[in-house]
C-alpha cells in the first residue's frame, strides 16, 4: 500500500472527511481499507479512524489504520498500525493489543494479563525514570504548546514530540520515555493498544485532566471527536503536575480512576 502512494503528491490528497473528525487523506483511506478488508466476515464491531463503527458483535476490535499520518504523508519514518481487540465495551475489557511501527518495523504487542512485548520479547525489565528525563508531547498544534510547554519546565527536563501517540505509549512502556501527555481530546483509536501496554508493565503513563483519564477502565470506545468528548476534555496541565499527581506523573504509576470518562 505504501509503496502505491510513494510521496507526498499521492499521499497528502483529502479524500473525504473521517468519522473521527479529521480530514480522511489518500494515504489515511488507502490504509483503512486494507485493514477492514482483513475483517470482512469476523463477527465483531469495528471501532475505526475513517470509517466510525461498524458491525454489531459482541468482539469489539478498534483501529487506528495510520496513527501519526502526517508523519506518513511528509514521508518521516514514524507513524504506526494500531489494533486492539475487547470482550466488551471498555478500556478495561481490551485483552489484546498490537502496534506495528512502519519505520523501523518493530511489533509490540500485549495480552491482558500476560504481559506486554517488542518482537516477541518481554518488557518491564527497563523502567521509566523516577524523575522526567524526557517528556513525550501529542496532538501538539503549535499554539498548545507554545501555552502549556511551560506548565512542565520544572517537571521535565526535555521534550519530545514524535507525531504517533500509539508508538509514544509504546515507547513509555519499554522505558525510552519517561511520561506522554497529549494536548487536546484523545480519541480510543489513537490510545486502545498502547494502553494496554503500559498497563501490562504497571504504567499509567500521564495521567489525569490532562486528556479526560484516558486510562480509566471504564472509558468507553468512542472513534469521534465529539462536544461531549471535548465537554470532558480539561486542558490544564498546572492542575494536573501539583501535589500528589506529580509523583504519579514521574513514575507513571498506575492508578485506579473512579471517575467514567468518555474518550
Amino acid at each position: 500500500m505504501l509503496a502505491e502512494l510513494p510521496t507526498r503528491a499521492e499521499r497528502e490528497p483529502v479524500v473525504a472527511q473521517g468519522e473521527g473528525g479529521d480530514d480522511t487523506t489518500a494515504i489515511d483511506a488507502a490504509a483503512e481499507s486494507v485493514i477492514l478488508a482483513r475483517f470482512d466476515g469476523v463477527d465483531a464491531t469495528i471501532v475505526s479512524e475513517e470509517v466510525g463503527s461498524r458491525g454489531s458483535g459482541t468482539m469489539r476490535v478498534v483501529i487506528d489504520p495510520i496513527d501519526g499520518s502526517l508523519n506518513a504523508k511528509r514521508g518521516i519514518p514514524f507513524f504506526s498500525l494500531s489494533i486492539a481487540v475487547a470482550d466488551g465495551p471498555t478500556m478495561g475489557d481490551i485483552h489484546f493489543g498490537f502496534v506495528y511501527d512502519f519505520g523501523s518495523g518493530e511489533e509490540w504487542t500485549a495480552m491482558r494479563g500476560e504481559g506486554a512485548f517488542l518482537d516477541g520479547e518481554p518488557l518491564g525489565d527497563v523502567r521509566p525514570k523516577d524523575t522526567i528525563e524526557l517528556l513525550v508531547m501529542e496532538a501538539t498544534r503549535t499554539d498548545l504548546v507554545a501555552a502549556d510547554a511551560p506548565k512542565v519546565a520544572a517537571l521535565a527536563h526535555r521534550l519530545r514530540i514524535m507525531g504517533s501517540t500509539a508508538l509514544s505509549l509504546c515507547h513509555l512502556a519499554a522505558g525510552r520515555v519517561d511520561g506522554v501527555c497529549t494536548l487536546k481530546p484523545t480519541r480510543s483509536v489513537d490510545i486502545a493498544a498502547g494502553q494496554l501496554l503500559c498497563r501490562e508493565v504497571g504504567l499509567a503513563g500521564v495521567r489525569g485532566r490532562i486528556h479526560g483519564k484516558v486510562f480509566a477502565r471504564d472509558a468507553a470506545f468512542v472513534e469521534a471527536d465529539t462536544a461531549e468528548s471535548r465537554a470532558l476534555h480539561e486542558r490544564d496541565l498546572a492542575s494536573v503536575l501539583g501535589g500528589a499527581d506529580r509523583a504519579h506523573v514521574a513514575r507513571g504509576t498506575a492508578a485506579d480512576d473512579q471517575d467514567v470518562d468518555r474518550i
